[in-house]
This record gives structure tokens, sequence and C-alpha cells, in this order.
């Protein structure tokens, strides 16, 4: 019998062996005080020690060895009774196991293995025929065979149930299919055996005791020197020398593949085919953290992950059944502190040399940080940097998923906010890159804890944040949703040691509206978001078709508007200015307006704000400072005047934080050849006020070249006062919201009265626009403003209705009909377009 390894069998089944082997051997030793063994019995106990460990018979078919030390123990059972054999078998086996293992427990069990079966077979034998002592002697009688027979099972029996259970011992798993395997083998090679043993002992029996130990000898001399013969390479043939080499060669390579296997830089482990670990190698432990008499008291599926035990099981039955040859594939162990390990797994079938049972190799490499560092990098593909929150990609998978569960199940809603702070820039500018990434990490944090836990909130960039919102039954939960967000934003923020407040603006967009794409619904629901930004920030809206057709037109407004540019569908008219105390024309305002060719005429309102964002604004006001310029050059050679006529033209603010706004403004004064004093450059006050500094240095430059320059919209500012003395400043223009609601002792009466005496203190001319009425008129006269605009004297006119009322104002034959009584103010408006 072929015990290698006690891990193969349960740690209580070996210590039960073990016990009654011990049994076994007390009660040998007490028979043998009355069973007379001596000195014969040594001397076949060498004999079996000596022959046994060098011999070895090899079966005529088949890999395996026919055990004979098994012959030697029926030999001494048949010569000197049961209890004498059973010690041999015991001492025997206890001197072979220690010339192979250093293991304990290996050496106890198969000694106390060899002491039970031989006590069995000894006790079935003496149940059967009484005394054994003589037995060989006998005459042959069918009791004699049926004992034969029955000792030949009882041997197989027990030798095919202690293999079948190392080899095939597994929790839950049945052992009997192994022991069918080798119960026909133990029967066989049982019987050979015992039939050898009983053919020596009639042999003893006829040649006595003595001649036989002698015969025995010579044998063993004559076998051990023509062994040492067969084996000296300077004796034996050439045939022999290469037989002798490659058997060294086995062996080598044997010992080196062992070192191999034991050293190897990668897990190695030789398990068996229920999951058994046989073998394991120090690489293998180390990665699992466990020794290798821990790691072989269990099986590999203890330590397998339980999310890849069922391929891993799956595939071991294919290769058991000869399906596939080999396998490999990624899992994961679990280490012995509970942590996982990442491995790629390869497994393979061996078969063992003596018993030709099926075994598995596996070959297992640490591919933790490999893994790891793919987790990381698909984490950072679908979630933001600085925030941790999911990015654009994932947020557009979830809500792809929520569109298809919505079109599955119609009373399911959801609902994407579209997120963006107010004024961040602002923070950013200010406080620095670092306070505005901290800002975003706190209001991520916080939205987190405005939400539920299967919502899905994501940073798409800059100072946009997503959240979608499943399972809602109405508008109304959303609602809620972006209620609660603003109040938790509302709450300051210390970053750094500073209170920093914002505020969002939120757009709705619900699958209320069917939707078939994401694009679709994050598309409206940012369209909603920049309307309630548009109303005044700090707020949501929920998205109506009428939002996307807003977009669309503001879309298709600016394609238009980058088309007429080069189409030249721009053009200009013209609004007097005129001095209230004589009614005298001072100049021009000059005004751009659009003719579509489709839409027709095209507001201001709605054009310019839109040039200003997407930047069409610049070449838009270059062409109109051109032309307004080379108008007033061509209006000042025909009606020439002391003090010339003068032109006004709008600076937008893209175009006063141009960097070439100087040398552009030079040029087109050269090409055009105005005079630089008749050009007026108009500047609200609102891009002044954005960079004190910045605008300072970029009027002084413009008043080098010699033009004059205006404050448009002033007093709807509230902090350009303390700076007004500071800028090279000709006109301050009113603002038409203060003139329109303008009466007698009223607020804004007030303020007009306020900003001409500011301006007359400060050496500046005042121009009040929106002029419409004659009360407006009176009022402006009595606070002594000096110049007015509006349509109380003129519309807006092209340019022949400009230059008819320049002709009107100052052509030799023209009536003075800008001569008024003070106190007589005209009681409609004076120039007629």
């Amino acid at each position: 019998m072929e015990v290698t390894d006690t891990q193969r069998f349960p740690q209580r089944f070996t210590q039960v062996v073990i016990g009654l082997g011990a049994l076994v051997m007390l009660f040998s030793l007490y028979r043998l005080t009355v069973v007379s063994s001596g000195l014969p019995l040594l001397l076949l106990a060498l004999l079996t020690i000596n022959v046994t460990s060098r011999v070895v018979v090899r079966a005529p078919f088949g890999k395996r060895d026919i055990p004979v030390v098994d012959a030697f123990i029926f030999l001494a059972l048949f010569l000197f009774d049961g209890e004498p054999a059973a010690l041999l078998a015991g001492a025997v086996t206890l001197c072979l196991s220690l010339r192979v293992t250093k293991s304990a427990s290996l050496v106890l069990l198969k000694t106390a293995l060899a002491l039970i079966t031989t006590f069995l077979v000894v006790w079935t034998l003496r149940l059967n025929m009484g005394t054994i002592a003589g037995f060989a002697q006998g005459g042959y009688s069918l009791a004699l065979v049926n004992a034969v027979c029955l000792a030949i099972i009882v041997y197989a029996v027990v030798q095919a149930s202690v293999v079948a259970l190392g080899e095939a011992y597994k929790i839950n798993q049945p052992v009997w299919r192994t022991w069918g395997a080798n119960f026909l083998w133990s029967l066989a090679t049982g019987a050979v055996s015992l039939l050898m043993g009983l053919v020596v002992a009639r042999l003893v029996g006829i040649a006595g005791f003595g001649n036989f130990i002698a015969v025995a000898a010579a044998l063993a001399i004559f076998y051990f020197g023509y062994r040492a013969y067969r084996t000296n390479p300077e004796l034996c043939p050439a045939p022999e020398k290469a037989l002798r080499r490659q058997a060294s060669s086995s062996v080598e390579s044997a010992e080196r593949f062992r070192s191999a296997f034991d050293y190897s830089a990668i897990g190695m482990a030789l398990v068996s085919s229920e999951g058994r670990w046989l073998q394991v190698n120090h690489s293998l432990c180390a990665l699992l953290g466990y020794t290798e008499s821990e790691l072989l008291a269990t099986d590999f599926l203890k330590v397998t992950h339980p999310d890849d035990l069922g391929a891993a099981l799956a595939n071991i039955r294919q290769l058991l059944k000869g399906q596939i040859p080999t396998y490999q594939m990624e899992k994961r162990y679990i280490h012995k502190s509970g942590h996982e390990v990442w491995v790629t797994w390869s497994v393979s079938l061996v078969r063992e040399q003596h018993s030709n049972s099926v075994h598995l190799i596996f070959q297992i490499q640490d591919i933790t940080n490999r893994k790891l560092a793919e987790q990381q990098l698909h984490h950072d593909a679908f979630h933001d940097a600085l925030t941790g929150l999911p990015n654009r990609a994932l947020f557009m998978d979830h809500l792809k998923l929520a569109i298809a569960r919505s079109q599955r199940h119609s009373d399911q809603m959801f609902a994407v906010l579209y997120l963006d702070l107010d004024r961040f820039k602002i923070i950013n500018d200010s406080l620095g890159h670092m306070i505005g990434d901290n800002l975003l990490i706190g209001i991520a944090r916080r939205l987190e804890e405005c939400l539920r836990p299967g919502d899905t909130v994501a940073r798409l960039g800059g100072d946009e944040f997503t959240v979608l919102i499943e399972d809602i039954n109405s508008e109304g939960e959303a609602i809620t949703v972006a209620e609660r967000i603003h109040k938790e934003l509302a709450v300051p923020f210390n970053l750094s040691g500073r209170e920093v407040f914002t505020t969002i603006s939120i757009g709705i967009a619900t699958s209320a509206t069917v939707y078939e794409r994401a694009e679709e619904i994050l598309r409206d629901a940012d369209t909603a978001m920049y309307r309630a930004k548009s109303l005044g920030k700090s707020r949501h809206e929920i998205f109506d078709k009428a939002m996307h057709a807003r977009a669309l037109n503001i879309l298709q407004l600016e394609t238009d508007l980058r088309r007429a540019v080069e189409r030249q569908e721009f053009f200009l008219q013209y609004q007097p200015i005129v001095d209230l105390d004589g009614f005298k024309l001072r100049g021009f305002e000059a005004l751009v307006r659009w003719r579509h060719p489709e839409r027709g005429f095209i507001s201001p309102i709605d054009f310019i704000p839109v040039a200003e964002e997407t930047g069409m604004i610049a070449p838009i006001g270059e062409w109109v400072l051109r032309e307004a310029c080379t108008q007033m050059q061509r209006w000042q050679a025909i009606f020439p005047s002391d003090p010339p006529l003068s032109i006004s033209v709008n600076l937008s603010g893209r175009q006063f934080t141009q960097n070439d706004l100087i040398q552009k403004v030079a040029d087109i004064l050269s090409e055009t050849k105005i005079l630089p004093n008749s050009l007026k450059l108009e500047i609200t006050e609102s891009v002044v006020m954005e960079n004190i500094e910045m605008a300072t240095g970029m009027l002084k430059e413009l008043r080098a070249l010699g033009v004059q320059l205006s404050i448009d919209d002033f007093g709807t500012c509230y902090s350009s006062l303390s700076y007004l003395h500071r800028f090279p400043i000709d006109t301050l223009k009113i603002d038409r919201s203060f003139v329109t609601d303008m009466s007698e002792n009223n607020e804004n009466t007030e303020i007009v009265r306020t900003i001409v005496m500011l301006a007359q203190n400060l050496g500046m001319d005042v121009v009040a626009e929106g002029v419409e009425t004659n009360e407006q008129l009176a009022l402006l006269r009595k606070l002594g403003c000096e110049y007015g605009q509006g349509y109380f004297f003129s519309k807006p006119v092209h340019t022949d209705g400009a230059e008819k009322i320049i002709c009107d104002t100052y052509s030799v034959n023209a009536p003075e009909i800008f001569r008024v009584e003070p106190v007589q103010v005209p009681a409609k408006s004076v120039l007629v377009a």
C-alpha cells in the first residue's frame, strides 16, 4: 500500500488509525510472550528489510509496482504465526518509511496501517482455520482455499479503502469510484503475495529454515553483486552504460524538477482531482499567506473567491473529461488576512507513475498589482479626477439605462437636473484656482448628501454638474430636490479660513417628454439651466418646448450672423444729438442694423447679445467704426461747420479688451481721414468697471489718438463715482431709464440733477438719452443738461434722412427751425426723419 502524504486524509482519520495501530502492536507484543519466535524471526526481519528496500518488482502491465514486502509478511505469518507477522510488518514499514520521509505523522500512519492490515488478515485466517502455525505444511482442502480467498479479500478491501480515502477525500465527495478502481489491483497483488509466501513456507518446511536462510543469502549476494556490476560504468558494456546514463539522467531530471517546483518564482501546486492540495511550493505559500502545513490541511476551494469558484470547477471538469488539454484564466484567491489576490491560473493534468491516478498541476502567478492598475484606469475613465464623481461618460450610461427602463415601464419617471455655479469665474479669479477646486469638491460632497442612494450625481466639467433622479411620480419631486440643493448650497463654505458663498442655476428636464436618446434630455436640461440664468440666476426652471424653439432660433441666428458679415447684410442708421439750449445739431450716434434676406429686419436687441456671446461682435464693431468714420468724413467735407459734426460709435466689451484695439482705431482714423476729435467712442459703464486698471490704461491710449470718450448708460453701475475722476472722459450719457421716468420732484429727477452737477464739476459734457416728451425736455433744460438724444428729436434714420437733417440745419438758405425761446418748448418733434 502506497501512502505518500498524510494531508490526503482527514486529520481525525489519521489520529484514529495511529491509535488503533498502537493497540494492535501492544496486543501483538502481549501475545508474543506465548508464541515463540526466536532468532529465525530476527533473521527473516533483517532479510526482509534489506531485500524490500532494494528490490522493486514492476507489474508486466501498467505502471504499478508489486509490493514485495507483503510476500515476506505472509511468509512470516505462515512460519511464525500471526503476532510475529504483524510486528514484522510494523517494523519493516517503520524502517522503510524512515528512509524516504521525515514526517513523523506519515511514518506512524504507514506503520499503523501495516499493523492493522496484517492483524485483520491474521484473525480472518484464525477464525476460519483455527491456529496458523504449521498451516503451510498441512494438506490442501476446501477449507484452506476458502480461508486463503477470504484473507485475500480482506487484504484487498483494506488496501483499496485506504488508497481510495487518500486519493478521493474531499468534503461531501464519495470515495466509491476510487475504491472500485483500486480493489481489483489490490486483490491481484494480495493473491500473488500470499501465494508467494505460501509456496516459500512449504519449501522452508521441506528444506528447513537454516537451508532457506543460506540459499536466500546466497541469492541476495548474487543479486546485489550483479546489480553492482550493472551500475558500475567501468564494468558494464556500452548498451548498459547508455541505459545507466538514461536512468541517471531521469533521476537528475526528477531532482531538477523538484528543485524548480519548490523554488519557482511563481506559485505551483499538485492537487488531487477532487481539490485537495497534495504538494505546494514556497511561492504559493507566500502568495496566499499560509504555511505549507496550513495549506495542505485544506483544499483549493476554500481559498478561491466564491465568485470565481463556479468557472474554475467547470473547467476542471472539462480537463478531467479530456475535453481540453489545459486551461488558463484570471481568478481571485482569498489571502489568509482576508483580502483578494488576483492571479493568472493555469491548470493541466498529470498522472502519478505508480498508482496511475490523475492529479492537477496548478501554476499561479500574482497579477494583483496589474489588476489594481486596470481597475484604477477603469475608474479614472469614468470618474472625475478632482471630485471623484462620475464623469460625463458614466452619467450618459446611467441615463441611457434610465431611458430604457422608462420605455419598458411607462409609469416610472425620471428627471435630469443640470447645475451651473453662478459667478464661479469671479471666485477663481479673486481667490485662486486652488480655492475654486476646493469649492467644487465641497459642492460635490453636499450634492451627494442631498440625494437618495439610487440617484446619480456627476461632474461634466468646469463648474457644471448633473443629477439623475429615478423612480419619481411627478415633476414636483424633481422640484423638491432642486429646492433642497438650493438650500444646502446657501450655507457658506469654509475654504482655507475664508467663508465663500455661492449660488447655483438649475435646469430640469423630465421623462414626461418622451426621449429616445440620452443626449436629447441632457440638452434640454442644459437649455432650461440657461433660461434660469437669464432670469436672474440662483433659481431653477423646468424645460418646455418653447425653450427648445428659442434655443434653435438662437442657434440659427448665430449661423445667419456669421454669414451676414460675409454678405454685408448690416447697415447703419444715425440718430441726431441736439444742443438743448439752441436746438442745434451737434452730431449723430451710429447704430448698427441688420436686414436678413429671408427674415427681414432683425432688432439689435435680438442679435447683439448673440454677437457678444459668440465673439462676432468684434468684426461687426470694426465694420461699424470704419463705416461711421467714412460717412462722417464725407459729411464734414460737404457740410463744413465750426465745431465740426461728431459721430458717436459704441465699443462692445469684447472690442474694448482686444489687444490690438488702439492700432485698429488708429488705422481707421488714418484710412478715413476723419478729424480725430470728431469721433466719440462710447463705452458702457459696466465694461469700464470690470477692470479699473486695464480700463484706465486703455482709455488713456485712446485719448492720446485725439478721439473723445463717452461713458454710456451712466448711473447703472453703483461703484463708478469713486473712480470717475481717474478716467479721461469727455462726456457722460445719462441712461434712458432715468430720463423716461423723470418728473417733478421724483428720485430719477434728483439722480439726473446729481449726474449733471457731477459732470459740470469734472468739466464733462452731459447727453441725456431717451428724450421723448415736452415734459422731459423742459426738465432737462431746467437741470442744465447740455445735449439730448431721443425720439422727440428724431428716430434713427438712414443716410439720406441724416443728410436732410444736416441740410435743414446748416444750409445757408435753410430756415432757423431750431431757434426757440427758452420758455417756449416745441409741442412735437422738431426734426423729421
